[in-house]
């Protein structure tokens, strides 16, 4: 954790500069990174910044929000640390290293907010005491509420990289804070995109829960069925969802969602698709479009109807022989808090519609068969 320990450090930004010491009297001579907040999925400090932007539409701001941080994206913090395996050995060295820019820690959740497109306002407050700052998070991040309450508490202090010798001794020239948060947004999404959620599913990574399974930002709602049919077999009726064939389930609610969209300027469901089962990314169905398919396996539908966040549906299908199974998850990107509040109001309906959807599309590809 980067910080001047002339001006005090929080318990928490201390107690990381004493595992370095702990280290170094062992006599392994020991690289050691100093950093402020990492831009990236899997880092507290970013997940902080994300519940914080996505779930309260007034941001509160306490005077530690003006400190100023050095922020560094993840891609380059790996790439300091590739370039430290070529270090000569024998010597233990400190270094600190940060972002190109020097920001107010209110600045990257503004930043956040605006590539995310949402608008946050800033309340000023005098102060806000670590009791409050626990109670907020436990509301807004549970999962991240005890050692977020740690992080808090290291912003009071400014954490900026004051030694450059990193930039005498490597070759790493890291982004600044708008790069940094726009390419981890990006690989956030390439990831899901790529993501097999039946593989999470039944290798048990992952829980079924009521109102689906909150990953980082998203929320993953997720079925399956297994039918006496090979793979390429059952997804014939994935193939054809949409336009004239309609959505195997309820296609009445799916109209009058169509015709509520193109009340707030949307397309709604009126621009169909092309027919029989040929489908490339790009095609419109409906109000989606495709992201992604594989013939035989697997459809990413992009949804671009009017809602408080992104929303997508995947189908997938796999098996070996005569028999697969049929996976069906509906993915969420809340970019609000009331974004969350409609989702989990509208959950009971979901839940239906896709467990109804899953179980037609099982029956249409047993009777085509």
């Amino acid at each position: 954790g980067l910080g001047d320990g002339r001006a005090g450090l929080s318990p928490h930004l201390r107690s990381r500069h004493e595992v370095g010491n702990i280290l170094r009297d062992s006599g392994v001579p020991v690289v050691e990174f100093r950093a402020s907040i990492v831009i990236g999925a899997g880092s507290v400090s970013f997940e902080l910044v994300r519940c914080l932007v996505q779930r309260l539409p007034i941001l509160i701001a306490p005077r530690w929000v003006s400190n100023h941080t050095q922020p560094i994206g993840t891609e380059d913090l790996l790439a300091y640390f590739l370039a430290a395996l070529d270090l000569p050995e024998g010597e233990s060295r400190i270094f600190e290293i940060g972002g190109r820019d020097v920001v107010p820690y209110g600045d990257i959740l503004r930043e956040y907010a605006r590539q995310r497109g949402v608008r946050r306002w800033m309340l000023p407050v005098p102060s806000m005491s670590p009791r409050l700052s626990r109670l907020v998070l436990k509301l807004v991040a549970p999962r991240y509420a005890r050692i977020g309450a740690m992080l808090i508490d290291s912003l009071r202090s400014p954490t900026i990289v004051r030694d450059r010798s990193a930039e005498e001794v490597f070759r790493v020239r890291p982004k600044g804070l708008r790069d940094a948060i726009a390419r981890a947004l990006e690989m956030e999404d390439d990831k899901f995109a790529h993501t097999r959620w039946f593989e999470l599913f039944f290798m048990g990574k992952l829980i079924r829960r009521w109102g689906g399974v909150l990953m980082g930002s998203r929320i993953v709602d997720f079925r399956s069925v297994r039918v006496g049919l090979p793979a390429d077999e059952a997804f014939k009726p994935i193939a054809r969802i949409g336009g004239e064939n309609g959505w195997y389930y309820w296609d009445w609610l799916w109209r009058i969602r169509g015709l509520f969209d193109e009340m707030l300027g949307g397309a709604g469901m009126r621009r169909g698709r092309k027919g029989g089962e040929r489908i490339a990314a790009g095609d419109v169905i409906d109000c989606w479009r495709v992201e992604y398919f594989e013939p035989g396996r697997e459809l990413l539908l992009a949804s671009e109807l009017k809602l408080p966040g992104r929303a997508w549906l995947q189908f997938e299908v796999s098996g070996d022989g005569a028999s697969s199974v049929i996976c069906q998850s509906a993915i969420y990107d809340p970019a609000a808090p009331w974004g969350f509040f409609l989702w989990y109001l509208l959950y009971p309906f979901h839940k239906i519609i896709f467990t109804g959807m899953i179980r037609e599309i099982a029956k249409e590809a047993e009777k085509r068969a």
